[in-house]
């Protein structure tokens, strides 16, 4: 029997002993300067592996945020494939559409990000109704990880109102809970910038269930909060995502090597930081 994602994450975050998941969010406007003169799918194509091949050692994880490579055209959906390749099954590979369709859609869009371009995992919101997730559940060695609360501005517009089981973010989280615990392949969204809804949200998930988390870095969330809060018993079940701040960390000549020390930094951050839970 194929390994369930939800242990598979476990397993690899504790073999690894790191926390980073790195976003793989190429942008034409801050792309290094060396690589700006060259055509944009050559550009594309030695940005997205250098970064690999500087973060690989430090990273248990790369998300892909796919607006940035429809930016690019065929070339962007081409080097997509290509990178989930080139990291490979011993990271996890996560494509970052936040998917909310009907059942027969989403089973095209599960079909086509784990069968076509080799993803382990997929964001998902609910926002349609469960039935819509219901696609992903029949292969629990693939995952989903369901947006709870985002990190933007405007996300306690909606995920914020009152609910007969609290804010409706949380009786998401509650919801994420039961059929990870059915399927074994289920995590959650919360972004770093809300960073009150950890406790809570780790709270109601218990062990295990991995939480994935945008907004360290740029958006300038709480990292020693979310880690505090986010991390299960065992310090894991947390994966903190940063992009602009690693793949960004420089333009010039030396943008690999400071995505790299970058990546290394953070990793040695996170793990003082659960290193302090369990001495605590």
């Amino acid at each position: 029997m194929a390994e369930k994602f939800v242990a598979r994450v476990d397993r690899l975050l504790k073999a690894r002993d790191s926390l980073v998941c790195v976003g793989l969010d190429p942008d034409p406007a801050q792309m290094p300067k060396p690589l700006r003169r060259l055509p944009l799918s050559r550009q594309l194509d030695r940005f997205l592996d250098g970064v690999v091949e500087a973060t690989l050692p430090h990273a248990v994880a790369y998300k892909m945020q796919m607006a940035f490579y429809f930016r690019y055209g065929p070339a962007g959906f081409t080097s997509l494939a290509r990178v989930a390749r080139r990291i490979g099954p011993t990271r996890l590979r996560i494509l970052d559409l936040k998917a909310n369709d009907i059942p027969n859609t989403m089973h095209l869009l599960r079909d086509g990000a784990f069968k076509s371009f080799g993803f382990d995992a997929i964001t998902v919101t609910p926002w349609i109704g469960w039935d819509s997730v219901l696609p992903f559940l029949e292969d629990p060695s693939h995952g989903i990880f369901v947006v709870a609360h985002s990190s933007n501005p405007g996300a306690p517009d909606f995920q914020e109102i009152p609910t007969p089981r609290g804010p409706l973010w949380l009786a998401v989280i509650g919801e994420a809970r039961r059929l990870a615990h059915a399927h074994g392949n289920v995590g959650v969204v919360l972004g770093a910038t809300f960073s009150d809804a950890f406790r809570a949200a780790r709270s109601l998930l218990g062990n295990s269930i991995p939480i994935l988390v945008p907004g360290v870095g740029a958006q300038g969330g709480s990292l020693s909060t979310a880690v505090r809060d986010g991390v299960d018993a065992h310090g894991r079940a947390l994966l903190v995502n940063a992009s602009r701040s690693i793949t960004y960390a420089s333009s010039g000549n030396d943008w690999k090597k400071a995505a790299g020390a970058e990546a290394a930094r953070l990793k040695v951050q996170i793990n003082q930081l659960r290193a302090g839970l369990r001495t605590n």
